[in-house]
């Protein structure tokens, strides 16, 4: 049978292999509980079986992605441990009921998982030291025809009875909310039916974020930045949003089918282009001054005494080591960033005498900088599209809304998620180098940008504009809408959503696209119990004459996105006290 039309019978339910059998033994840990074989080297196809039928992931593809056996990759914040188990040996548990002992303390549980066709979600339980237990809900898509917007990793064949064949397989991470303040001390998996079979490969926490908060952050829009770079650094530009005295930064290699090495990492204030106020400090990694990130994989430096002003901006400077053919990329930085060429080296930790060889406009690799200090109460995260992305503000002004929001709220924490372009429902993302895209969907990236950011307390929710003026209906728009509160909820986030503005111009927009604008706006301004209020940035920026235009002054000229004064005038439509 052809691969391809094999992985979509399996997809579709319709070629099932012989379920496993009831189980419900209590194992030690995960890996007691192994009973399936994924992975075989190249030239030993027979030596695995994932989905029942010859099939498995290549043990070679793994170790190039930085996969090793055994090694810790972190994921969403979360430290997930790697089989150990030598190629054709038990390397996953099939779940079916197993109940798992362990101790697992923090903000959330994740499981590092794929399925093997179709229906293979189910509800598990955790029980609490203190005694109370949760249910969750766990599933994965499929390893071959799931979609690229969830995945963790995607390894570029698989195994088939006749030797590698050139179709990605995918891993990926589901996370469970957990109740911070007791332990958990066993895990009973799912029972998933008989429509196909959830693999789970690895556990791991994302600790609680304790004293820390983000100061600065950024999504991934496009997982493939322009390469290859080749012994370079790059220096680019980060403005807080509020002080601290003590620092670390977070690296991420999303989407990025191979691994990379940031060879030196240093962070330091900066006084004018790529100039520090003093000689940049070194960042280390679990000590050490090299950081590896797998593909797919995060690093997190270690705590930094620092004094970070509020409002300011930093300098961080990686050094990439070797060649990076691709890298994570936020492609809309309006930011000027700093870069020498290539073949130079370690030029992290230079101050003045920083070799500029060019300058560019995104921030790769580098997704957040973390702090801790006096007056921490948590990170408000401003979730959205190109409107909080900050499309049309004036470059290296920081004028974007959660800029004006953080200007507004001195000692308090506002970082922007927003990816130009994204969607709530509809993917737009390629993972071909250079794709320039929107991003995965709102829901897709939720846990990734949003439930794993540092100390996150509040997200302020501003999508579906882009949906609407792509032809999908309010209904379905607020469907996501609500899809997205309860989620956050379950992660014990509060939510403000914001009204949608006006679009009357833009060439995008139609009389049916307004009104489902209006539809949506007065489920918001309804609210129903799903959100903890609203930002009613329609109200802010609107023409009083004509409420489905925006205001002259605070119209870029595109008649989609704010100018720089329009921004302010969304940032003060937030109410404070709902934060």
């Amino acid at each position: 049978m052809k691969p391809i039309l094999l992985a979509a019978l399996l997809a579709a339910g319709l070629l099932v292999p012989a379920g496993t059998a009831d189980a419900a033994v209590t194992y030690p840990g995960l890996a007691a509980a192994f009973d399936n074989a994924s992975t075989s080297p190249a030239a030993s196809p027979a030596a695995a079986d994932i989905d029942g039928f010859g099939h498995s992931l290549v043990a070679e593809d793994l170790t190039a992605a930085g996969w090793d056996r055994g090694r810790v990759v972190t994921v969403d914040g979360a430290q997930l441990r790697l089989p150990a188990a030598a190629p054709g040996t038990p390397d996953n548990v099939v779940a079916d009921g197993q109940r798992v002992r362990g101790r697992f303390t923090g903000a959330a549980l994740s499981f590092l998982v794929t399925s093997t066709g179709a229906g293979t979600e189910g509800t598990g339980q955790l029980e609490y030291a203190d005694g109370h237990v949760q249910d969750f809900r766990l599933g994965a898509p499929d390893w071959i025809v799931g979609p690229s917007s969830r995945l963790t990793v995607a390894f570029p064949h698989w195994n088939t009875p006749d030797g590698p064949g050139a179709v990605p397989a995918k891993l990926y991470t589901v996370s469970v909310p957990l109740d911070a303040s007791v332990p958990v001390t066993a895990v009973t998996l799912p029972k998933t039916g008989s429509g196909g079979r959830l693999h789970v490969f690895s556990l791991g926490t994302r600790p609680a974020a304790g004293p820390w908060t983000a100061t600065w952050a950024t999504a991934t829009d496009d997982g493939l930045a322009a390469g290859p770079w080749t012994e370079r650094t790059l220096r680019m530009v980060e403005h807080t949003s509020r002080g601290g005295t003590q620092v670390r930064i977070r690296l991420d290699n999303a989407y990025d089918p191979g691994p990379l090495t940031v060879g030196h990492a240093t962070i330091a204030v900066r006084s004018v282009g790529a100039v520090p106020v003093r000689t940049p400090v070194t960042l280390t990694f679990g000590g050490r001054r090299e950081a590896a990130l797998p593909a797919g994989g995060q690093a997190v430096s270690d705590p930094l005494p620092f004094s970070v002003p509020a409002g300011a901006d930093l300098l961080a400077s990686l050094y990439l080591k070797g060649t990076v053919t691709n890298a994570p990329l936020h492609s809309v930085a309006l930011q000027e960033m700093y870069t020498t060429a290539d073949g130079t080296g370690d030029h992290a930790g230079d101050g003045v005498a920083f070799p500029t060889a060019g300058t560019f406009g995104f921030w790769t690799i580098l997704s957040g900088i973390d702090l801790t200090g006096p007056g921490g109460t948590g990170t408000v995260v401003a979730f959205g599209d190109s409107i909080t992305d900050g499309w049309s503000s004036t470059p290296n002004t920081n004028s974007r809304w959660p800029d004006f929001l953080a200007r507004r709220l001195p000692g308090r924490a506002v970082v922007n998620e927003g990816i130009s372009g994204n969607r709530i429902l509809q993917d737009a993302f390629s993972g071909l180098p250079d794709g320039r895209t929107a991003g995965v969907n709102a829901l897709a990236r939720l846990n990734h940008d949003l439930i794993s950011q540092t100390g996150v307390r509040t997200a302020i929710v501003l999508e579906g504009i882009n949906d609407i003026n792509s032809g999908t209906s309010a209904e379905d728009v607020i469907a996501g809408l609500k899809e997205i509160a309860a989620e956050l909820h379950a992660a014990h986030v509060r939510v403000l959503a914001g009204t949608l503005i006006p679009i009357k111009g833009c060439s995008c927009s139609s009389d049916a696209h307004m009104a489902a604008r209006n539809q949506v706006n007065a489920f918001i301004r309804g609210n129903g119990g799903v959100f903890d209020g609203w930002a009613d940035f329609d109200a802010a920026v609107r023409d009083p004459a004509d409420p489905e235009t925006m205001r002259a002054v605070y119209d870029s000229g595109d008649h989609l996105h704010p100018s720089d004064a329009g921004y302010a005038a969304m940032a003060a439509a937030v109410p404070p006290g709902r934060l």
